[in-house]
């Protein structure tokens, strides 16, 4: 059921008209296919289903809204066709995407058509620094959560650093971010090095790291090398900590490697679905949950629905349904927008104030853990 929704909601008409009679339209761009796919699907099912809602009740100032999905496949290249559709669409504005090298392989193109772009799960610190008016994020960056990594790295006693990316715009940025503040508490970084994203055998160098006598190694990728990387040190009989960024924070990480060998595992993020506190959010889940039979796999889809939920705020405020209209009410008057995942303002350069991460741990069952 949930990839037949997914299928039906990709194939995308692509009608002419921001507002089409009494349409307004919006964008998702997400990885639908993929490596990321679980990502993009509950992506596009959390809008989806905020959509259905709104409209039920008569759509924003009498307007209807109209979901068009964009796939980028986690991929840049397919993300610069994916925009390139999107903005024939006329939609006033997109919601995503997930990876930081993916968005920001769209977010000029966006600029350049002016269209609004709120990216929900790219970190990356440069997206921001482009000075695009119209770019936002529900997500935090990577500069506040390699803060938090370190910190938590050193509350656990670790001396000695491994640190693996995958020299994405995402994992270098939060390598560089990691290591920087690790040497700044004065702990060592022995080892420092890229994984190339898609491999499925890790051993080299992991071995590798071994040799350098790490206290833990600190993974700042994506969930499918983690698992991949996980189960392969569990067949090395290697029982050093693992620790790992937001990227890692879905459940396919211990549905690829097994609760065994996730078992342990350690990962900074925002506080996942299930953890959630707002009523409204766990409402809202109630009802995913009869529609698809599940909860989103990570909060990345959730970041979403907060894009998408400011996006409608935004609407509900200003005359017409223009990006550039929507863009000046959210740098300048949302303040405190009660999102899913917590309060929501942006700064100057469109990005999401506050802190959010959190350290999370892996059970002997699979279960992601919530650390005080």
């Amino acid at each position: 059921m949930r990839r037949i929704v997914v299928a039906l909601a990709s194939l995308g008409l692509f009608l002419a008209g921001a507002v089409a009679g009494e349409e307004v339209v919006i964008g998702v761009m997400g990885p639908v296919t993929g490596a990321w796919a679980s990502e993009g699907e509950d992506m596009v099912n959390v809008v989806n289903l905020m959509a259905e809602e709104i409209n039920a009740a008569g759509g924003v100032n009498g307007r209807k809204i109209r979901i068009e999905v964009g796939d980028d496949a986690g991929d840049p290249r397919t993300a610069a066709l994916a925009a390139q559709r999107l903005v024939g669409s006329e939609a006033i504005a997109v919601v995503g995407t997930y990876g930081s090298s993916v968005c920001e392989a769209a977010q000029g193109i966006y600029d350049d058509e002016g269209v609004l772009q709120i990216a929900t799960g790219s970190t990356s610190i440069r997206l921001s620094e482009q000075g695009y008016p119209l770019f936002f994020r529900t997500c935090p960056r990577d500069d506040e959560q390699g803060l938090v990594m370190a910190e938590k790295v050193a509350e656990m006693g670790h001396k000695r650093i491994a640190i693996l990316h995958d020299n994405t715009s995402y994992a270098k940025g939060l390598a560089d971010e990691s290591r920087a503040n690790f040497e700044k508490d004065g702990l060592e970084i022995v080892f420092f090095d890229a994984v190339t994203p898609g491999d499925r055998d890790f051993t080299t160098t992991l071995v590798k790291v071994r040799t350098a006598n790490p206290d833990i190694i600190v993974f700042t990728a994506y969930y499918p090398e983690a698992a991949l990387i996980l189960r392969q040190k569990k067949d090395m009989k290697w029982a050093i900590p693992v620790i790992g960024g937001d990227a890692t924070n879905n459940t396919m990480l211990v549905e690829l490697a097994g609760a065994e060998a996730a078992n342990g595992y350690y990962f900074i993020s925002p506080p996942g679905p299930m953890d959630l506190t707002d009523p409204a959010a766990k409402k809202f889940l109630e009802k995913y949950r009869a529609q698809h039979d599940s909860v989103p796999s990570s909060v990345w889809s959730m970041m979403a629905g907060d894009a998408f939920g400011v996006m409608v705020e935004a609407l509900k405020h200003i005359k017409e349904p223009t990006s550039a209209a929507m863009g000046e009410y959210l740098r300048h008057e949302l303040e405190n927008y009660p999102g899913f995942t917590g309060s929501i303002s942006f700064d100057e350069k469109g990005d999401r104030i506050g802190d959010v991460y959190r350290l999370y741990q892996v059970n002997a069952e699979g279960e992601f853990v919530l650390i005080p």
